[in-house]
């Protein structure tokens, strides 16, 4: 499978959105792929489909685009929350290592830490 990164969309808070296009399936030995979910905006509405190339008939959610917008903050929110327990838990346990735990969690987030 040929995978080949497409350029990043960048929203408020410097939140990103990524996404991946595979090439064709060769060989006898693949029995599948994985889901390529995408979100596509029509109007005021965001369509999310689980796998955009599925032949299956794959799931599509329709929600306004204002409660998309209200559900990334949320879950932004909610992945900075985790940072914080993180490195508290981490500050619990791993007292010497704690800084650069969290520091690594953060990246790999894509967060920055908090002080």
């Amino acid at each position: 499978m040929v995978t080949r990164p497409v350029p990043e969309t960048f929203a408020a808070d410097d939140f990103a959105l990524r996404e991946e296009e595979h090439g064709p399936c060769t060989g006898r030995a693949h029995f599948g792929h994985d889901p390529i979910s995408t979100a596509e905006r029509v109007g005021g509405v965001v369509r999310l489909t689980y796998d955009a190339y599925g032949t299956d008939g794959s799931p599509v959610t329709e929600l306004p685009a204002d409660q998309v917008r209200g559900l990334v903050s949320d879950a932004e929110q909610d992945v900075r929350d985790f940072l914080g327990l993180a490195g508290a838990r981490a500050g619990q346990h791993l007292p010497t290592h704690a800084a650069p735990v969290t520091a690594a969690l953060a990246r790999a987030l894509g967060l920055v830490p908090s002080p």
